[in-house]
């Protein structure tokens, strides 16, 4: 923690250190174990974290193992939470399994979609990292004005609204997007 916090001193911006060692506890492991540490100083303090692995140095050094596995596992898991929280994939309530199969098809269709969308049509936004349940609320659950004639399908929405521009935005990118394929 002390290099950490003397690289933030000297330099303004976030430092990270690292550094490995083996461990063993008193009684619950039956062997030494890798231990990955990370001494992390931000504009907030210290933010220590440490990663027990069965990885060997000689496969991965610590600050790689840290950065493209734990990290990468971490994201995975928010991704997981999104879908489950914002596209209310944890909505399996029904007594039968067929529906509620149907259920996370659908929840997963859906998070397909809002990926593909934040990805392509969102990109150079201010909602480009947003969350799915941000998009769903902000971009797509609005009210509009549908009109159909024989030709056409007229859809209507507010001036007015706040998300009216991401929303154009993300329109024009997704319209060249067959040109680019």
């Amino acid at each position: 923690m002390k290099q950490a916090r003397q690289q933030y001193r000297e330099s303004g911006q976030a430092a990270r250190v690292f550094t490995e060692f083996n461990y063993r506890t008193r009684k619950s492991w039956s062997r030494r174990r890798r231990v990955i540490g990370k001494a992390e100083y931000l504009e907030k303090g210290e933010n220590p974290r440490f990663v027990v692995t069965s990885l060997s140095a000689a496969y991965l050094e610590a600050r790689a193992l840290y950065e493209e596995f734990y990290c990468a596992r971490g994201e995975m898991e928010n991704r997981i939470k999104e879908q489950q929280l914002g596209l209310f994939a944890d909505r399996t309530s029904t007594a039968k399994m067929r529906s509620n199969q149907l259920r996370l098809y659908f929840s997963s269709i859906a998070y397909c979609l809002l990926e593909a969308l934040r990805r392509l049509g969102l990109k150079g936004t201010e909602m480009a990292q947003a969350q799915c349940s941000t998009i769903r609320l902000r971009l797509l659950k609005i009210g509009a004005q549908i009109r159909i004639t024989v030709r056409r399908i007229w859809i209507s929405m507010a001036v007015g609204h706040p998300g009216a521009s991401v929303f154009e935005q993300a329109w024009r990118n997704l319209q060249i997007i067959p040109l680019l394929c």
